[in-house]
């Protein structure tokens, strides 16, 4: 399709088709088709597989039901990311994990290590195709393709049916702010369901998206990206992510570690910020506080929909306030910036 190509984690990825704007536009008016195979897929499963869930994850899987999904860091014993994970409950001794493309063999084999439960893991990666068709004409057009009702499914929930006569896993997340739907399926009808979504989608403007607009998406919706914004190096509340981190359920992988920083105090925390000037905030950008550094970008860009140049750095804790002034070294000149609230964006009731 003319898509412009690179190496991401090994996969060879379309950047771009018609380009990062146009993509991210349609995306947040009408809709767009990503390819996101390369995302991981583990399973777990057993008579103690909610208990191998429960100690390798900060999130508290024992809320949920059947058919629901929920958002979560995979944990190393410092409270640190390993990966930020979706764990679905395909029943109450079947969960299905989508992780990071690149991180899919290490989170198994980290997972494998620490397992003592009754629970089999298995790397069913290569079992799954996984489309994403993301914005506000999405369900409109994945009807089109489905009998399954898609207003039934709730928002971080998903079903089991058909589409085009392909057995699916319909999902209801997104990374992207809007919402949309996840379709895992077997490989061998990729083509054919990409084919029939954009076929389907293109007389309400759906057109094929890249790696491009799906990082500008995510960052205006204020959504970490592993690697960028969290790591082996980030804990659960210097992330801003404490809603999902329990303690309260018991004892997991970094519980002690989170706890103790918890009752410590933080000394940097992520924040948002977008530039007070025309310059703009790249990744790995320095990030000062009058003349001293203080930290760098995790993750920056210009973002199509609210025409603003933004961004993301861990700034120390006492700094945190939104409205607060800082500054960004861009080519060597300071640039102005201010905190701000997170998301940037938030998608119309």
């Amino acid at each position: 399709m003319g898509a412009k190509m690179v190496n991401f984690g090994g996969w060879d990825m379309p950047v771009e088709y018609s380009g990062i704007v146009a993509e991210h536009m349609a995306v947040r008016t009408t809709a767009g088709l990503f390819d996101v195979s390369h995302m991981g897929e583990i399973e777990i499963y057993g008579s103690e597989a909610i208990a191998l869930v429960q100690h390798v994850t900060c999130n508290d899987a024992w809320k949920l039901s059947d058919g629901q999904i929920q958002y979560s860091g995979l944990m190393t014993e410092s409270g640190t990311f390993v990966d930020d994970i979706l764990v679905h409950r395909l029943g109450p001794a079947h969960y299905f994990l989508c992780v990071n493309a690149a991180n899919q063999d290490g989170d198994f084999e980290h997972i494998v290590t620490i397992n003592r439960f009754a629970a089999e893991v298995d790397n069913v990666g290569e079992r799954y195709s996984q489309l994403a068709i993301q914005g506000p004409r999405a369900r409109e057009i994945l009807q089109r393709l489905t009998a399954v009702e898609l207003g039934l499914i709730r928002y971080y929930h998903f079903t089991r049916g058909a589409v085009e006569g392909v057995a699916s896993l319909i999902a209801r997340t997104g990374y992207t702010g809007e919402d949309g739907f996840e379709i895992y399926f077997s490989p061998e009808h990729s083509e054919k369901l990409w084919d029939r979504l954009l076929d389907a989608g293109a007389s309400l403007g759906m057109i094929p998206c890249g790696l491009g607009a799906r990082n500008t998406l995510r960052l205006e919706a204020g959504m970490c990206l592993y690697g960028n914004d969290i790591d082996r190096t980030t804990t659960v509340w210097e992330a801003n992510l404490g809603w999902i981190c329990h303690l309260e359920k018991g004892l997991f992988l970094g519980h002690d570690a989170l706890a103790r920083q918890q009752a410590t105090g933080l000394q940097r925390i992520l924040v948002g910020f977008e530039m007070t000037d025309r310059l703009i905030a790249r990744d790995g950008y320095p990030v000062l506080s009058g003349e001293r550094q203080v930290g760098r970008v995790t993750s920056g860009s210009p973002v199509p929909y609210l025409k603003k140049n933004i961004g993301m750095a861990y700034v120390p804790f006492d700094i945190r306030t939104p409205g607060t002034e800082i500054q960004i070294g861009v080519r060597g000149q300071m640039a102005g910036a201010r905190i701000v609230k997170t998301p940037f964006y938030k998608r119309p009731k």
